[in-house]
């Protein structure tokens, strides 16, 4: 099976199944490895393919973290007796050994991807094995899409091997190709013990996890593993331990560790203490740590979520899905039986949810988007996904990348894109290296960019330029080393670079150069409050030194949209502004609808950010014009007489609607409007201009079939109400009707009359004059002869002429 003899010097469970694994290999180009965690997977695969006859170059062995692929590389390098670098190497960011000799090459999975993004056909490598596939790592998925695709388009002999313990390797098998076999190991089956020891909101989780290791010391032998949400927490409860258990060995796992402690909280203490290792997720998987047979879970996980609203990536903390609770605690039952204390109850368990969500759906989309741009697609729906990347986070990062340059109109990578592409960086710190580099300080650039991605390095606080003079001056290990890292980006973007001169870039403009949205202004005197070009409200701590600057360039910030609170600035001068960003700064007249009338000003702005602001004297009429008509439609009603829509309305012409007149806007409103400020407008000319909507025939309709007034027998006119819901009335007096026999008609609709006294009160309303004349006239008749005694009220009205005179004056006039 391998010649490496002196590699298998423990029975794994992965071994009773490794033959079958091989099998598969040898007939298919790839298969689906289920494994639980302790089975030996990661450690015993990769060296098992070296001496297959198909494998003639480098098995690459990818793993989500740093920790995890140099202890897996140094754990296989060990057991052939040989130091890392030979038949095993490993590649990290801040680390690496390799030689001619390597054959089994672990790396990350970001690694992974710059790597088959350079050279898709991966010369001289005969397998890619994805190890913890169940984390659904952005890098995950993208890398097993691209190995796919080289596969089926540039080498059918390559081998994809997708491993993990807690995947559905059915549906990965589906992906794959529906003939991709899956292989499951047992694993091995120690006795685990779960202790659900409840939660007290009140209680802070340093306190809480504090109290419940300590219970376990005294309750359990053997080493404790801890799992926290963060480095806070973690050293948080360092604390409290260290002054709880005096005597006890507490050591810190997370990314931020150095490699030498990483390894002391991995292996056993040399000395044969017992251990207290206290540990973010990065302990879930991949790592087994010696000696480790009690878990304590606090049962948090804290991940990055991108906030498409605020444009800012922030850690988030939640409850751990059942499937990561499951992983922690088998931590404790890898090398025998073990113990697991839960710091919750057992009958929430169940409303856990069952696993993380990929990261597909929560992360950044715009170094995927880029790096699918540089494979040569624009649409990620082209490849193969388990889930595929969501619309709105794919749009949201071609606007970035658009924004970087990086895209052009269509979508398509440019020049600078590739370029941008090319460094293995996120496109905005990319974009901050490039920038440096063409200006000749390339190495601040690079630092700038680490300090982002690489929390602690030079200390805590907002302001990023004080963080970059204490790493500078950092002789530690660390220091060196992430200089080192820095100093090899810088060098990779100088080799970008044809002409660079030595400009002294600020750092806040080598920091915008990667984030121009992010250039913000105080909204405040106390510099609390922030406006960014992109548009976002942030927050800052007015007590923070960068609450005086009146610009920043915001690095990172944490929080949701509204309120997102700044967590890394460099504090921008004006000048440098001007001086840097001319070519950002836009001159535009800007109008707005104010105090009933449109004000036009002449604005300088920095997208979302207004610079300076005055009267503009000559704005752009067509502005003006466009302004006041989305005023007027505002509430067209108010503006549009009423009188005239009713009567369109009665005899059914469309063209005098509301929702017709909006549409029709530019044709009848805008050249009323034209040198105007606000939406005061001639009734007269108003009503010219909607008649002129309508054409001959509906002209004469609109007269014929709903005339404007109503002529009385009296020779009086009267405004005809289509309005009401009693339309069409008029509003008539008594008398100027006299001699009238017949009712008057609107088409085939009786005129209401709405009858008043010679006051102009009320008398009646009727649609059957005759019939009033005839009817209820007596009762009126008698009633107003008394109240309004000058007046005729004769008998028989419809045989009297009509007439608005007194009785004197009208006998006079008769005579």
């Amino acid at each position: 099976m391998c010649a490496n003899s002196a590699f298998v010097t423990d029975r794994l469970p992965i071994h009773e199944v490794l033959p079958d694994l091989l099998a598969a290999l040898r007939s298919n180009s790839g298969a689906v490895l289920v494994a639980p965690p302790g089975a030996g997977k990661t450690t015993a695969v990769a060296p098992a393919l070296i001496d297959e006859d198909w494998c003639t170059g480098t098995v690459i062995l990818t793993s989500p973290r740093r920790v995890a692929a140099r202890a897996a590389a140094e754990r296989m390098a060990q057991m052939l007796g040989e130091k890392p670098g030979e038949t095993i190497g490993y590649i990290t960011r801040l680390d690496s050994k390799r030689s001619a000799k390597t054959r089994v090459l672990v790396v990350t999975e970001a690694i992974f991807v710059n790597t088959i993004l350079d050279d898709p056909e991966l010369p001289g490598v005969s397998a890619v094995l994805l190890d913890e596939a169940h984390e659904r790592h952005l890098d995950t998925d993208l890398g097993l899409a691209l190995s796919l695709e080289t596969q089926g388009v540039l080498r059918e002999d390559l081998r994809v091997l997708v491993m993990s313990a807690t995947i559905d390797g059915a549906r990965f098998a589906a992906l794959m190709g529906e003939s991709t076999p899956v292989i499951e190991s047992e694993g091995r089956a120690y006795p685990l013990d779960i202790r659900w020891l409840g939660s007290s909101p009140q209680e802070r989780i340093e306190d809480a996890m504090a109290s419940a290791i300590a219970t376990a010391w005294k309750e359990q032998e053997g080493d404790i593993l801890a799992f926290l949400p963060g480095v806070g927490e973690i050293e948080r409860t360092r604390e409290r331990l260290e002054a709880r258990l005096s005597g006890a060995l507490v050591l810190p796992l997370h990314g931020q560790v150095q490699p030498a402690e990483q390894r002391a909280a991995i292996r056993r203490d040399p000395e044969g203490r017992r251990r207290i290792v206290l540990a973010t997720a990065i302990a879930e998987t991949s790592l087994t740590l010696d000696g480790v047979s009690v878990v304590v879970d606090a049962g948090l996980s804290r991940r990055a979520e991108f906030d498409r609203a605020a444009g800012t990536t922030h850690l988030v903390t939640h409850r751990a899905s059942q499937a990561a609770a499951a992983q922690r605690a088998g931590r404790a039952a890898r090398q025998g039986p073990g113990v697991a204390y839960r710091l919750w109850e057992e009958g929430g368990h169940a409303g856990r949810a069952r696993f993380d969500p990929p990261e597909i759906e929560t992360a950044d989309l715009a170094p995927l988007v880029l790096d699918l741009a540089k494979w040569g697609t624009g649409d990620p729906a082209s490849l193969q996904w388990l889930d595929s990347p969501p619309e709105a986070s794919v749009m949201a990062a071609r606007t970035t990348l658009s924004g970087l340059g990086a895209l052009d109109a269509e979508g398509w990578i440019t020049d600078l894109g590739k370029r941008l592409a090319s460094l293995p960086l996120d496109p905005s710190s990319a974009a901050t290296v490039l920038f440096g580099a063409e200006h000749g300080d390339a190495d601040t650039a690079a630092r700038l960019a680490l300090l982002l991605q690489e929390r602690g390095l030079g200390g805590r606080g907002e302001d990023l330029e004080a963080r970059l003079s204490r790493w500078n001056a950092d002789r530690g290990s660390r220091a060196e080393a992430s200089r080192k890292l820095a100093g090899r980006w810088a060098k990779q973007a100088r080799s970008l670079v044809t002409d660079s001169g030595k400009d002294g870039v600020p750092p806040a403009i080598l920091l915008a150069a990667g984030r121009p949205e992010f250039i913000a202004r105080r909204r405040d005197p106390s510099g609390e409050n922030w406006i960014a070009a992109g548009g976002r409200g942030f927050m800052l701590d007015p007590a923070s030194p960068l609450a005086r600057a009146q610009f920043l360039v915001i690095g990172d910030a944490q929080g949701q949209a509204k309120g997102a609170r700044i967590t890394s600035a460099i504090a921008l001068e004006e000048a440098d502004l001007l001086h840097w960003l001319g070519d950002r700064i836009e001159k535009r007249s800007v109008a707005r609808w104010k105090d009933g009338r449109v004000e036009a000003r002449l604005e300088r702005r920095l997208g979302a950010i207004t610079l300076s602001s005055g009267p503009d004297p000559d704005p752009d009429p067509e502005l003006l014009v466009g302004i006041l008509v989305d005023k007027a439609l505002e509430n067209l009603g108010k503006l549009v007489p009423a009188e005239l829509q009713a009567r369109a309305a009665y005899i059914g012409l469309e063209a005098l609607a509301e929702e017709q007149l909006a549409e029709s806007a530019d044709l009848w409103l805008a050249p009323l409007l034209e040198g105007k400020r606000n939406l005061e407008l001639g009734k007269g000319k108003l009503v010219d201009a909607l008649l002129g909507l309508l054409d001959w025939n509906d002209r004469q309709r609109l007269d014929s079939e709903a005339p404007r007034e109503f002529t009385s027998p009296a020779g009086t006119t009267h405004r005809i109400d289509y309005t009401g819901d009693d339309a069409p009335s008029v509003e008539v007096r008594v008398q100027a009707l006299f001699g009238l026999e017949r009712h008057p008609m609107i088409g085939n609709t009786p005129l209401l009359l709405k009858l008043t006294s010679p006051a102009g009160r009320p008398i009646q309303s009727t649609r059957d004059l005759p019939g009033f004349w005839r009817g209820s006239w007596a009762d009126v008749r008698k009633d107003m002869k008394g109240r309004y005694p000058k007046h005729r009220w004769p008998e028989e009205p419809w045989a009297e002429k009509p007439s608005l005179k007194t009785k004197n004056a009208f006998s006079k006039g008769e005579g």
